[in-house]
Order: C-alpha cells, then sequence, then structure tokens
C-alpha cells in the first residue's frame, strides 16, 4: 500500500476530527509531553529523543491526510548550535605586539674633582721624593702604593715561597738577625710570580733613585739579592736589594789629593766625585742599590754588597779592596756605604 505524505499542520489550522481521529491525536500528544519532560530532566539525552520523537511522528497513517496526526513545532526540542571560538584576529596579535617596551635606566656619569686655582698642585712628597698631582686620582693611587714600599718595603707571602721553591730561587744565607731575616738569589730575566714581584721592585727602585730603566741584555747578565725580613707567621717584606751585574771595565776613584792638585786629568762624573778616565777590568757592578726608609741604618746593605761578591762568580769570591767590584753612578748615600764597604778602592762605571 502506499504511503502518504505527512504534513504539520498548526493547531488552530488543523481540522476538527470526530471519533477515532480524537482518541489518536490525544495519547500522541500526552506522550509527546511526557517526552517533553523527559527531556528536560535530562539535558545530556535532548538530542536522542528528538530524533526518536520525530521517527515516531513521521510513521505513516493509513487513513487520509487531514485525520493524521504530527506534534507542534513549539512542542519539539529545539537543538542548539555548538558556539564556535572567535579565531585571533590580526589586530590582536598586533596590538599585542605594539605594547610599549621598558625603559631602560638612564646611567649617571660619575663626577669627577676639579681644581680651578692660580696655586700649583702638583706636590712634592717629604718621605719619597715622588711627585704627584693633588686631586687627579691615578696619581693619588701611584703615590700611595709608591710611598709604602719605600717606606715598608714591598710583600713577600706564601705564593711567592711556593713559586721561589719551583724555580730554584737559591737562598744564601737565612737566619740573620733575632727576627731570623734571609738573603735571596734570583736571576734578573727569570719569569712567572717571582719576576713580575722582581719587576715592580726595580719599578720602585728607579723611581725613588731617578734611574733609567735597565735594558734587556743588562737584566740578563744579572742577579738580584733580596733582604727579606719576616713581618708575621706567614708573610714576609723585601726591605733591601742589591742588583748585581757582570761588567768588563771600569774607573778608579781619584783620591782627595789629586782632586785639589790637577783637575783637568780627572773625569767629573757626579758633583764632588771625580775619576781616572783610564780604563781598568773589573768583574762585578752594582748598577741598583736599595733598603727601604724604615729599615736604613741597620747593616742590610753591607751584608747584601757581601753576599753578592761571595757568591756572584761560583766559587771565585771578590774582594772590592782590590778593585773587582764596580759602582754605577752612586748617590750621596751610596758613596757613603761603598766607601765604607770597600775601603775606598770601589771603581766607577758607565751603564
Amino acid at each position: 500500500m502506499p504511503t502518504l505524505p505527512v504534513f504539520s499542520l498548526r493547531m488552530k489550522d488543523r481540522p476538527r476530527c470526530r471519533g477515532r481521529c480524537r482518541t489518536l491525536a490525544e495519547p500522541n500528544a500526552e506522550s509527546s509531553a511526557h517526552k517533553v519532560k523527559a527531556r528536560d530532566r535530562h539535558p545530556s539525552r535532548r538530542v536522542r529523543h528528538s530524533v526518536t520523537l520525530s521517527r515516531k511522528k513521521a510513521a505513516p497513517f493509513t487513513s487520509s491526510p487531514q485525520t493524521s496526526s504530527s506534534p507542534d513545532p513549539e512542542e519539539l526540542p529545539q537543538i542548539h548550535p555548538l558556539k564556535r571560538k572567535r579565531p585571533l584576529q590580526q589586530s590582536n596579535i598586533l596590538n599585542f605586539q605594539s605594547l610599549p617596551k621598558a625603559k631602560k635606566q638612564k646611567t649617571t656619569s660619575e663626577l669627577t674633582q676639579l681644581h680651578f686655582d692660580t696655586v700649583s698642585s702638583l706636590k712634592a712628597c717629604s718621605i719619597c721624593g715622588l711627585s704627584y698631582t693633588i686631586g687627579a686620582a691615578d696619581d693619588v693611587a701611584l703615590h700611595k702604593s709608591h710611598c709604602s714600599r719605600i717606606s715598608k718595603g714591598l710583600e713577600w707571602g706564601k705564593e711567592e715561597n711556593r713559586a721561589a721553591v719551583k724555580q730554584n730561587v737559591r737562598v744564601i744565607e737565612s737566619r740573620l738577625d733575632k727576627v731570623k731575616s734571609r738573603i735571596l738569589c734570583v736571576d734578573c730575566s727569570i719569569g712567572g710570580v717571582i719576576g713580575s714581584k722582581i719587576s715592580i721592585l726595580l719599578d720602585t727602585i728607579n723611581r725613588s733613585l731617578s734611574a733609567p730603566p735597565l735594558t734587556p741584555s743588562i737584566l740578563k747578565s744579572s742577579k738580584a739579592y733580596l733582604f727579606l725580613t719576616p713581618t708575621s707567621p706567614t708573610r714576609e717584606r723585601i726591605v733591601g736589594c742589591v742588583i748585581a751585574s757582570r761588567i768588563e771595565h771600569a774607573m778608579e776613584i781619584a783620591s782627595p789629593a789629586e782632586e785639589s792638585d790637577n783637575t783637568e786629568d780627572l773625569l767629573c762624573v757626579d758633583a764632588g766625585l771625580f775619576c781616572r778616565p783610564e780604563l781598568l777590568p773589573t768583574t762585578m757592578g752594582i748598577p741598583r742599590l736599595f733598603v727601604s726608609l724604615d729599615y736604613r741604618r741597620k747593616g742590610i746593605a753591607t751584608q747584601l754588597l757581601s753576599a753578592a761578591a761571595a757568591t756572584f762568580i761560583h766559587g771565585c769570591v771578590l774582594r772590592p779592596e782590590d778593585g773587582q767590584v764596580a759602582f754605577s753612578q752612586p748617590t750621596s748615600l751610596g758613596r757613603m756605604v761603598m766607601t765604607k764597604w770597600g775601603g775606598g778602592r770601589v771603581r766607577i762605571y758607565e751603564e
């Protein structure tokens, strides 16, 4: 039997049926209302109930289209579409990228003390004799370190002791006095920790004596004799230094009688110091001799000179009385030491 199409009519347009049509429509309405209530109680089954209800309502009747009953669209469950998330817009990305960056804090430049004065700001230290500029940070720091070395000596600690063992530094004499001072012999061409310490020491001595630095060829054939005195159980200070070099010729110092009789035949080396111009063979020269201010007049210079004369040449002790030792342009204090130690027989040579 062919199926008839089902027409969905509204309640107001639906024709009133008598008898059997009314009895068929009422149960369907009650079942629809019952299913709608069940759907409301179970929201998760909304789609399944709606599909079942639509299938039941779509079943064909054998009666005419006027007698078929279809549910009211208002009673059918409403299926809400799933909400779709809004895609990220390009404007949001641009707004995120255009956020203001954190501003860098401006660093303020350090202020420098300036001096505007007609009086000269150059000052000469009365202790070390170094001239420096007042108010200049570099000059003040240099003067402070230099003055401390001139007065108290140069530090010598555990690091230097370990390096001295590795670099075969010779101990010439030890336990020289009550404080157990000692004398070390170091090659001036040595490197490492000891070499840097010798360089600092020579720079300090050259500044103090206003002398030029020794050339590399002189340092290569020279030895440094250091006088170390302890300041604590683990630390010492270099308070005296003698640099001994190998030379070939030197000049003999003229006697006071020769200076008074005829100065034309003599060579003036320094103010009040005259030498005979003849060059005499000499073995050892002393280009640098220095003792810290706080340790002078204690015999440190003579002990260093004697140690150098005894050990500079292995197996040969040099005698200053025989003219085997010479000084390089001594100062007034150096001349006093030279005269006292060598008995007036020490010679003079040019570097």
